[in-house]
């Protein structure tokens, strides 16, 4: 619900702030946030927010209806066609896709880039049918969870951090944030061996 996403927003500033007046910085820092955020997972709903995708079209997808009786694995990248992001964070989600799938999991991928940009990265992914690739265009869904991260210094405005989250009916049941710059907890290896047996 919107009261516990805003609440867990709320904690989180307040342990950065915290955690910057003791001198943390760097992964410290982010461990201390990433504590904050995660103090209430199993209670975290999804906020509401609309993403888009290329399907006949530009469609809208409400973050409702996407996790609604759903089991979901969403992960965020900082931008589609970026080295990481499509050397590995991308390809391992597609070279796992059927375990996922297996599981009775679906799997969408997220960047703060527009819906065309997502579909040619998919495309040149070779992302199967049925791994969703989202444009949070504006970065609205991104702000709602708190997982903005400004990324100015690099030409590319406000961006998500590197994420993956599962989600059941609407509610986190597990969240994995990356420290800036690593690529260790959000990888489709890490979030398969943390799903629920």
């Amino acid at each position: 619900d919107g009261y516990t996403g805003e609440h867990s927003n709320t904690v989180r500033d307040l342990a950065i702030t915290v955690g910057s007046a003791l001198g943390l910085e760097g992964r410290a820092l982010a461990e201390v946030e990433a504590g904050a955020l995660l103090h209430d997972v199993g209670e975290i709903g999804i906020p509401d927010a609309i993403l888009q995708c290329i399907r006949d079209g530009v469609q809208k997808v409400d973050t409702a209806s996407l996790f609604k009786g759903n089991k979901l694995v969403l992960f965020a990248v900082p931008g589609a066609f970026t080295p990481t992001c499509s050397e590995r964070h991308l390809p391992g989600f597609v070279e796992h896709f059927g375990s996922f799938h297996d599981k009775g999991i679906g799997v969408a991928c997220m960047a703060v880039n527009d819906p065309f940009v997502m579909q040619a990265w998919g495309e040149s992914q070779h992302v199967p049918e049925g791994l969703q690739m989202l444009s949070d265009g504006n970065g609205e869904f991104t702000r709602k969870l708190g997982l903005e991260m400004d990324a100015s210094a690099f030409g590319m405005g406000t961006r998500s951090k590197r994420f993956a989250l599962y989600a059941e009916d609407g509610v986190v049941r597990e969240l994995f944030i990356e420290a800036p710059g690593e690529f260790r907890v959000s990888s489709a290896e890490n979030v398969l061996a943390h799903l629920p047996a």
